[in-house]
């Protein structure tokens, strides 16, 4: 199981990862317009399952039609369809499934938003090492320019050693120049994120905590929101089918008939003038039945069309999180790697400088040893930013969601 643990050595008010996730949840247009499509969805439910309205019908007689009991006026016909038995409640079953298919979306969505946030604060936290290494560099190589110059003042240094260190200075100016440059250009995609300022400040720790090499990894994607709405769609497919075959019997229709009757005067009958009513009864006839077998065809290629796709996915995500799963590997060895090599070449420098100290060692390669252990720091920062994406591509290919990380 993956996990994402921070330890903050800043402010005690700096916002963690977490923090921001949540923010993004809850302010990013895109999970919004996913969540809003499936509220819509859920409106749909309601209405499919009603009746449809009753028909009133009105008929006046311009000529009276002449009865026994008196002339007819007017004639009120109330009519109500009832679908066959159950199709509404199918109906029903359709819509609610089509619902659930747009919540798994939105939760993809939201997923998906949450390993972009996550891989650009990575991206922070690498740029935020890397200028600390970058400053610490800077620091060191005019240090070094002293030393130099001191050297040079007792006689017993070159002027070139002085220059070299220069040159090397002016590199790591330019090269936290173009790091703070960069930092600007992730602030501003991070914030877009999130639905804010692009120019508010993002803070990201000194440290995130690396999992222990024995950490074990799920790897089922059953969870995996895209598979679950490949499921539902197939689901409302197979019941649209049925859905058909309900349609493709009889309506069965039921009313009455109101005639009003005026009185007849020109004789006494008796009931003179008495209204009439009349229950009516209906049933329509699917004789046609060409549109219905079509459309249980249709609904089970569909059904069958999200069952191929839902296999198809399942075997992308069980390949992707190989990949993932190699990253992470990858990632682990080579942040033992440079460590080990940052150790080292520091243990190489200290003894360069006892020896340039007494006169018995070579300034430019000082230098290069120096540059060499920049290089491995700011490598360690990638790896680091690198390895903590993967795990976070690995929580959404197996559809963890915020409540999930809360629960374990």
């Amino acid at each position: 199981m993956t996990g994402l643990l921070f330890l903050l050595s800043g402010s005690m008010n700096a916002q963690t990862l977490e923090d921001y996730l949540l923010i993004a949840a809850e302010n990013n247009p895109k999970v919004k317009a996913a969540y809003s499509e499936f509220e819509a969805a859920l409106q749909e439910a309601p209405q499919v399952k009603s009746l449809p309205d009753p028909t009133l019908t009105v008929s006046a007689f311009g000529q009276m039609v002449e009865t026994r009991l008196g002339p007819q006026e007017a004639r009120f016909s109330l009519m109500q369809m009832f679908p066959w038995f159950g199709t509404l409640e199918v109906r029903e079953n359709v819509a609610i499934l089509m619902a659930e298919a747009k919540f798994q979306a939105f939760l993809d969505a939201r997923n998906e938003l949450l390993l972009q946030v996550s891989s650009k604060y990575y991206e922070l936290y690498e740029l935020e090492q890397q200028l600390q290494f970058q400053q610490e560099n800077l620091e060191i190589l005019q240090n070094y320019k002293d030393l130099a110059l001191s050297r040079v003042s007792a006689g017993s240094g070159a002027l070139s050693d002085v220059l070299q260190a220069d040159l090397l200075r002016n590199e790591s100016v330019t090269g936290l120049e173009v790091i703070r440059l960069r930092r600007e250009v992730l602030q501003a995609q991070f914030n877009a994120l999130l639905n804010r300022e692009i120019y508010e400040a993002v803070i990201v720790p000194d440290e995130i905590e690396i999992l222990p090499e024995n950490a074990f990894f799920d790897t089922f994607v059953t969870g995996n929101p895209q598979l679950e709405e490949m499921e539902k769609m197939a689901a409302s497919a197979r019941a649209r089918e049925e859905l058909a075959k309900k349609e493709g019997m009889p309506n069965i229709g039921i009313g009455v008939d109101y005639v009003i009757v005026g009185e007849r005067m020109d004789m006494a009958v008796e009931d003179n003038g008495r209204d009439a009513i009349m229950p009516m009864l209906s049933i329509s006839l699917p004789i046609f039945r060409g549109k219905y077998r079509a459309a249980r065809k249709q609904a089970a290629f569909m059904a069958e069309s999200y069952e191929q796709r839902k296999e198809g996915l399942e075997n992308q995500l069980l390949a992707e999180i190989e990949v993932a799963l190699f990253e992470v590997k990858e990632a682990r060895a080579m942040l033992a790697l440079y460590e080990q090599q940052v150790e080292s070449s520091k243990q190489v420098l200290n003894l360069l400088l006892s020896s340039y100290r007494n006169a018995a060692s070579n300034f430019e390669e000082i230098l290069r040893v120096r540059q060499e252990l920049l290089k491995y720091q700011l490598a360690v920062a990638e790896v680091e930013a690198n390895y903590l994406t993967a795990l976070a591509k690995i929580d959404y290919l197996l559809g963890k969601t915020l409540e999930n990380d809360k629960q374990k």
